[in-house]
């Protein structure tokens, strides 16, 4: 479903299938889709990342999060991450610092995502 409505706030959201996020002009694209749909929240799986997303020493995490911020496109990341962040102590500060934040949320599932687009309202 590329775009739904919830709590008033247009979302678009990247399907499961598809190439993966490797770079920063992915972003890029991301932000242009999400503003095609006037969507204010960008939704993408967890299995759409690379996984050097995953490892903060490339920098890609930064790099790809900054451009949203940067465009003020709410970036919200679905999925289990409980791989990367116990092998990570530095990923996992970053995923907690995220989610006390409006524009970087790292969530379970739509549930999650729902419960804190609804928050915002």
């Amino acid at each position: 479903m590329p775009n739904e409505q919830s709590t008033d706030l247009r979302v678009f959201t990247l399907p499961v299938e598809g190439e993966p996020i490797s770079t920063e002009d992915d972003a890029i694209d991301l932000i242009g889709s999400a503003w095609s749909h006037d969507a204010k929240t960008a939704v993408v799986p967890v299995e759409r990342l690379d996984p050097a997303f995953f490892d903060l020493s490339t920098g890609l995490a930064g790099a790809f999060t900054q451009k949203l911020v940067n465009y003020r496109v709410r970036l919200a990341i679905v999925g289990d991450l409980t791989e990367y962040t116990e092998a990570s102590r530095a990923l996992s500060d970053y995923v907690w610092e995220s989610n006390r934040g409006s524009q970087v949320w790292f969530v379970r599932d739509d549930d999650e995502l729902a419960r804190k687009l609804a928050a915002l309202a």
